[in-house]
C-alpha cells in the first residue's frame, strides 16, 4: 500500500533532464535488475565503477543536481524515521550526506567508486567501498537505508534493515531520472510486505518504505 502526499516544495526552473534515450535505457536496466530479470554481473559493476571514477573530479560542478529537497522532504514528512545508523548507498561525492547526518547519529557512506569516496572526504567521516549487492554488514544491523539515485538490490536491502527500519528511496530528478522506480514497484520487489509514503519535492521524488510483514 502506498500513500501519496501532496507536493509542498515546488520544482524550480532549469531541471537538467537527461537525454531521453539514455534515461530509458538505464531505467529499463534498473527495473529488470530490481525485479530479478537482469543479473548483476562483475562486468556491470566494473562499468559503473569505471564511469564513476572518471566523473568523480568534476561531478559536483558538471553532473550533480546539487538539490536536496527530496531528501529533506522525505525526512520531514515521511517519518517517523528510526534513531540509529543510516547506510547511504551509492553515496558518490557525499552531497547529501550532511542532510542525512542532521537526522541520523551515524551515516555510513558506501560506493563502488574509490574516486567518488575520495571526493566525499570532507562530508562523510565513515566511507566504505562496497558493492550494494553484497554489503559487508550483519543482518538487521541498519536503522535506515538511503538509496539516492541508486540501483535497487531488494534482497540485500531487506537483509541489512533492522526491525522497524526504513528504506529512503530518493530520485533527484523524479520520473525523468535514469534510475527511477515508482514506490509501488519498489515495494513489490522487496521481500515481505511493505508500506510506502511518497511525494515529489523540488526536481525529484521520494518514498519512505517500511516493512509490515
Amino acid at each position: 500500500m502506498t500513500a501519496t502526499l501532496p507536493r509542498v516544495l515546488p520544482s524550480p526552473e532549469g531541471k537538467p533532464v537527461p537525454p531521453s534515450r539514455t534515461a530509458e535505457t538505464f531505467r529499463a536496466f534498473a527495473s529488470d535488475l530490481a525485479a530479478g530479470r537482469q543479473p548483476w554481473t562483475s562486468e556491470a559493476a566494473r562499468f559503473i565503477t569505471d564511469m564513476s571514477d572518471q566523473l568523480a573530479d568534476d561531478w559536483d560542478t558538471t553532473r550533480a543536481t546539487g538539490r536536496d529537497e527530496p531528501v529533506r522532504d522525505a525526512l520531514t514528512r515521511g517519518g517517523p524515521v528510526p534513531h540509529g545508523t543510516c547506510l547511504e548507498l551509492g553515496s558518490g561525492t557525499g552531497l547529501y550526506t550532511p542532510t542525512l547526518r542532521a537526522t541520523f547519529p551515524h551515516v555510513v557512506s558506501t560506493d563502488l567508486s574509490t574516486g567518488m569516496l575520495q571526493q566525499a572526504g570532507s562530508r562523510s567521516a565513515w566511507r566504505v567501498r562496497a558493492d550494494a549487492s553484497a554489503l559487508p554488514l550483519a543482518d538487521a544491523s541498519i536503522a535506515a537505508v538511503a538509496a539516492i539515485g541508486m540501483l535497487l538490490f531488494p534482497a540485500e536491502t531487506a537483509r541489512v534493515l533492522a526491525s522497524g527500519g526504513v528504506l529512503l528511496w530518493i530520485n533527484q530528478l523524479g520520473g525523468d531520472g535514469p534510475l527511477y522506480l515508482p514506490a509501488d514497484t519498489v515495494a513489490a520487489v522487496l521481500p515481505g510486505t511493505w508500506q510506502a509514503t511518497e511525494s515529489e519535492a523540488g526536481w525529484g521524488s521520494w518514498a519512505v518504505l517500511r516493512r509490515t510483514g
